[in-house]
């Protein structure tokens, strides 16, 4: 499956932005999903996971109650819709999607990679 990551940019503290991952083929249902993050200089971090039906999620500590992850199977598209954001969200975000494992927080398990998407938040 390729996986294609837009949305990012530039937003104030306290702002929203909403991220789309579309992916390519038929079998967008069969896989879990997850969103991560890479600040300059820092590793890549998880950030959020949604199953294949969407219908179990899991979010880092610190973006949970300001992230949520979702999934339209029909459109084969998974969201990260971010509210409150802080300068510290400042990174390039990723999708990724993983045919067995659902909701891991390391990036080894996933089989695919979007290109990722910059955002930049602003004090």
């Amino acid at each position: 499956v390729q996986l294609q990551a837009s949305g990012g940019g530039l937003v104030q503290a306290g702002g929203s932005l909403r991220l789309s991952c579309a992916a390519s083929g038929r079998t967008f249902s069969s896989y879990h999903m997850g969103w991560f993050r890479q600040a300059p200089g820092k590793e890549r971090e998880f950030v959020a996971s949604i199953s294949r039906s969407g219908g179990s999620t899991a979010y880092a500590d610190s973006v949970k109650g300001r992230f949520t992850i979702s999934r339209d199977n029909a459109k084969n598209t998974v969201y990260l819709q971010m509210n409150s954001l802080k300068p510290e969200d400042t990174a390039v975000y990723y999708c990724a999607a993983d045919s067995v494992l659902y909701g891991s927080r390391l990036p080894n398990p996933y089989d695919y990679w979007g290109q990722g998407t910059l955002v930049t938040v602003s004090s």
